[in-house]
């Protein structure tokens, strides 16, 4: 349950531990929940999502205060810490369940998402959105 200053952003970047970490360090989120989301099978288990069947991806639901930390900020985090151009791949990380994907939970993420996407494409940036690995890739994507 969030409080009327707090919202909730769901965004896919490929593994979400590694996703996980990059956000519960910004000031303003309150939480980061790694999970699934956008398929089809009710309550999947790890293994059914990882063949790539079910239709889910990996996400993190992400609690923060939009008067801390704007929206369009965590858009800015999400789309500089992982590869958006990369088709249902991040690294060594192979499926749709890694897809980049965005859920907006309000028209306004809609909107901005939207937005935000247009502006990267323009500027010539493509982007796809419709264990060992993630600690050795964690660090740099926190300094950047």
């Amino acid at each position: 349950m969030t409080s009327a200053k707090e919202e909730v952003a769901v965004f896919g970047g490929g593994c979400f531990w590694c996703t996980e970490a990059v956000f519960e360090s910004l000031r303003g989120v309150r939480s980061v929940m790694p999970g699934y989301a956008g398929g089809t099978v009710p309550h999947p288990t790890y293994e059914q999502v990882c063949t790539g069947e079910t239709g889910y991806a990996e996400v993190s639901k992400i609690v923060f205060d939009p008067s801390v930390i704007a929206y369009d900020d965590l858009l800015t985090v999400f789309f500089a810490s992982h590869d958006p151009a990369s088709l249902n791949r991040q690294g060594n990380d192979v499926g749709t369940q890694y897809r980049s994907v965005i859920f907006y939970t309000t028209p306004e993420q809609k909107t901005a998402a939207e937005t935000f996407i247009k502006k990267l494409n323009e500027e010539g940036k493509p982007v796809v959105p419709e264990r060992a690995y993630c600690q050795f890739v964690i660090n740099p994507k926190l300094e950047k």
